[in-house]
């Protein structure tokens, strides 16, 4: 008895009826797919403006969603409420309106687009002329 493989993959058992060897890390994501996530640099851009807007006093909570069609970043001005907003990242739509949305409490869209960079600008304040 050997512990050697045929290259194809194949083999008679005991009985002689033909085995098939799977590679179990194949068959586990073809089965049940990685969720989609941020990257670092996608993460660094988004906790940059999270920091900002904490240090302004404006957030005071977040948390990561990891699924299996999008990766969510909400923000929450109490940890009990609803979500301020949603930054998410849906890889389904880049080629259409673009991976990355955000959304707020009421479910509507404020920014989509396929940087994320420019999509974050929605954050931005504008500059207000006070008059002396």
């Amino acid at each position: 008895m050997t512990d050697d493989v045929k290259g194809e993959g194949r083999g008679p058992d005991a009985e002689g009826a033909e085995t098939v060897i799977v590679d179990l890390r194949a068959y586990r994501q073809s089965r049940d797919p990685l969720p989609v996530t941020f990257h670092r640099r996608e993460l660094d851009m988004i906790l940059w403006i999270y920091g900002r807007m904490v240090g302004e006093g404006e957030w005071k909570d977040y948390a990561i969603d990891h699924l299996k069609d999008r990766a969510v970043f909400s923000v929450f001005k109490r940890s009990g409420e609803m979500p301020l907003y949603r930054i998410e990242k849906n890889p389904k739509l880049s080629a259409k309106q673009g991976a990355y949305s955000v959304t707020n409490t009421h479910g509507m869209i404020l920014k989509r687009g396929h940087d994320l960079k420019q999509v974050l600008k929605v954050f931005d304040k504008a500059l207000k002329l006070i008059d002396p």
